[in-house]
């Protein structure tokens, strides 16, 4: 789960970037999974 606030140094994305502001052509580099495989999470 991507939360914008705090982001995601290991993979060189830092806080404050929406997931909208991560490059189309970032991978989940657990998964593999191009961005339009996620989806947001409501709550």
């Amino acid at each position: 789960m991507y939360e914008p606030a705090v982001g995601n140094l290991n993979i060189d994305i830092a806080p404050q970037i929406t997931f909208e502001d991560i490059p189309e052509h970032w991978v989940c580099p657990i998964y593999g999974f191009g961005k339009d495989v996620f989806v947001p999470l409501e709550g």
